[in-house]
């Protein structure tokens, strides 16, 4: 039951595009997600993006550091960044993220 919002109670059926960085230490890391063409961005879309919401089943992650991207006037994409300042923060984005790529068939590969 892992999903991604932009906001409350309304699930972004788009998949993004992830892209994960760690300090040499371990210590930080920031998680890149790219939405191409997300639901929060339509035409259809009434409510407000109010931040990007990573919920499972321990709860829910957050960030508000959400950033649309425009081509010719047009909503194309999201661009959310979620900032680790922990190794335990790391532990629990990656545990979201295990279930998220088994709910949305994501695969992972080393840089």
């Amino acid at each position: 039951m892992a999903k991604i919002q932009f906001s409350r109670g309304i699930d972004e059926d788009a998949v993004p595009q992830v892209r994960l960085t760690r300090s040499k230490s371990g210590e930080q890391g920031t998680a890149t997600f790219i939405f191409e063409k997300p639901k929060a961005l339509s035409s259809t879309s009434t409510e407000d993006i109010t931040g990007m919401y990573l919920i499972d089943d321990e709860g829910e992650l957050l960030t508000r550091e959400v950033k649309a991207k425009f081509i010719n006037g047009q909503p194309e994409g999201l661009e959310a960044l979620y900032i680790m300042k922990s190794p335990a923060e790391w532990d629990r984005f990656m545990r979201f993220m295990e279930r998220y790529s088994e709910a949305n068939g994501l695969g992972f590969s080393k840089a």
